[in-house]
């Protein structure tokens, strides 16, 4: 045989895939897939969407992307994103861990501020959720640090031994906290004498929302009334919801008002208030007297649908990252002004 041959022979030889390329290549592709399902479900966790979205929405969207836009079949790249709902779970939690310890670590070395905030959930489960604030980078950063269930009350003592507790498993030193603002855990001066403890502006604020003069207790107390008498019997719920379409009405319910959290109490007599005319003409038939107290302190309960609006509204410019103790005082500033011009106008 010639040598061009046995050239023939090599070129074709080479131009062969090697072994190692072959799995090489393989590997790539599957690390590009895990990678992949990684960010999708780091998408997912902060949307705040179910798991379950990955395998029911987001696959089948990649999948009719890559068909018809690309056109070139799909399987073969959907097959190495795994997002089943239990996947999901493992990734996010695996993140969310690894992202934990990370911020236990900077803590461990950087003073911060904390944040406490307990309530009880509809279980009558009571919850510990405890922010961390710090500056990294010359930014201000706010973070989780901790969600966990309170075994007994919700008692400052209880509160501070829960947080002690976490401090110690993860080495985190008491020392490092600058201040901490709570609706009251004093256990804490004793192993921070030098902290900084504040209350919480707008727990503050819920307490005087409590104590109201006699004559506006009264006008809350006949709207709570009224929308207890509707929304406590299913026949009537559902006559006042027909009756609130044949109105036109924006809306056909009312909305319950608890003393959990102040949103409630603002938006439960703002959408009252909006549906006023219906619950007089509902209540004609039901409960005249109610009908009648309700006529008598309209002006009242308008007067307090305002009130709450502008708590309402104060209590959102209160919350978020980008705020500080000037914009803060702004802001309650502001709101005191406010508060004189309805006291003036109530007199």
């Amino acid at each position: 045989m010639d040598l061009f041959h046995f050239q023939t022979i090599e070129k074709k030889f080479l131009k062969e895939p090697a072994l190692v390329n072959m799995f090489s290549t393989t590997l790539k592709q599957d690390d590009d897939g895990l990678r992949a399902s990684y960010n999708i479900s780091l998408l997912i966790a902060n949307s705040g969407k179910p798991h379950t979205i990955g395998e029911e929405l987001i696959l089948p969207a990649i999948n009719e992307v890559i068909n018809t836009v690309l056109d070139k079949p799909a399987f073969d790249n959907i097959k190495k994103i795994p997002l089943s709902n239990n996947t999901e779970q493992r990734r996010i939690d695996e993140m969310a861990q690894s992202v934990k310890e990370l911020l236990c670590e900077f803590l461990e070395a950087t003073k911060f501020s904390i944040q406490l905030d307990e309530s009880t959930l509809p279980g009558n489960e009571a919850l510990l959720l405890v922010y961390v604030r710090f500056v990294k980078e010359e930014k201000i950063c706010q973070e989780l640090l901790l969600a966990k269930n309170l075994m007994t009350d919700t008692q400052g003592e209880s509160i501070y031994h829960t947080l002690e507790e976490f401090f110690k498993e993860k080495e985190i030193p008491m020392c490092n906290i600058l201040s901490v603002a709570t609706d009251g855990a004093p256990a804490m001066k004793k192993t921070v004498p030098n902290v900084l403890a504040v209350h919480c502006v707008i727990h503050l604020q819920h307490l005087v929302n409590t104590n109201l003069s006699e004559r506006l207790h009264k006008s809350l107390h006949y709207v709570i009334s009224a929308i207890n008498k509707i929304k406590n019997n299913s026949l009537n719920d559902r006559l006042f919801r027909l009756l609130c379409t044949e109105n036109d009405e924006d809306s056909n319910q009312l909305l319950f008002q608890t003393e959990v959290r102040w949103l409630s109490k603002g938006a439960c007599l703002d959408r009252f208030y909006k549906l006023f005319d219906s619950v007089l003409e509902f209540l004609k038939t039901k409960d005249d007297i109610l009908r009648s107290n309700l006529i008598n302190y309209r002006s009242d309960i308008a007067y307090l649908t305002d009130l709450f609006k502008k708590f309402n509204e104060t209590n959102l410019q209160l919350q978020g990252d980008d705020l500080n103790l000037m914009k803060t005082k702004n802001i309650i500033s502001a709101f005191l002004l406010k508060l004189l011009m309805y006291k003036r106008n109530l007199g």
